[in-house]
């Protein structure tokens, strides 16, 4: 009898420890990795442009004709595989990072969150220059992950001891270089994305910290 109630117990605990595992292996970025692959198949195939049509970001259609859903929508499209391949690279590999760190659906918002904030900067730099141009593409929200672990490992005391504020901030800089000394670069989207994610992390992160406090 001992017997059967110490086995049940340990495998109470083993699938406790399962679930736990589970529970932190990055799904959303790892979602969010397949439904940018998958869109972009559709659009490679005959009658796919029609989703660039509908779901580009564009000043015309945004505000002329009140397409509001283009700001979300653009976020999953991309203009050839390299502009899929690099931005779903950044996406999968420091979106894991993340999300371990503060859960699926706080990652997932201010991936979203991140993206939108910079296609509207986007916007309002389009009619500051009357410039008409479509724009396309994940940039934004990847540049709001650049934004969100700067604000982890300025705000979350450590917790991330890999990774210094300096590192973070290189690498920032030196992916904005590489945009501003590029071509047909909306760099008023990573500008966006970057400062919605910073803003939305520091928040999350001074809230979570708060949060530990009152608890310990």
């Amino acid at each position: 009898m001992v017997i059967q109630e110490d086995m049940v117990q340990l495998n109470s605990q083993r699938i406790k420890y399962e679930l736990r595992r589970l529970k932190w292996q990055p799904y959303v970025s790892a979602i969010l990795v397949i439904i940018n692959v998958i869109v972009f198949l559709i659009c490679s195939m005959p009658g796919g442009e029609v989703l660039y049509q509908k779901g580009i970001e564009s000043t015309m259609g945004v505000l002329y004709y009140k397409e509001y859903g283009r700001i979300l929508w653009s976020m999953f499209l991309h203009s050839d595989i390299h502009h899929l391949f690099n931005n779903m690279i950044i996406l999968f590999f420091l979106g894991s990072m993340i999300e371990r760190e503060i859960g699926h659906i706080q990652y997932a918002s201010l991936y979203i969150l991140s993206g939108i904030g910079g296609n509207v900067l986007s916007l309002v730099s389009k009619v500051i220059n009357s410039d008409y141009a479509g724009s396309l593409g994940a940039s934004g929200a990847v540049f709001g992950l650049d934004g969100v672990l700067l604000a982890m490992v300025l705000f979350s005391r450590g917790e991330l001891r890999n990774v210094t504020p300096a590192r973070v901030v290189i690498m920032i800089v030196l992916s904005l270089y590489s945009g501003f000394t590029g071509s047909n670069i909306d760099n008023a989207a990573h500008v966006g994305g970057l400062i919605t994610g910073f803003l939305l992390g520091s928040i999350l992160c001074i809230f979570q910290g708060r949060k530990r406090e009152r608890i310990s």
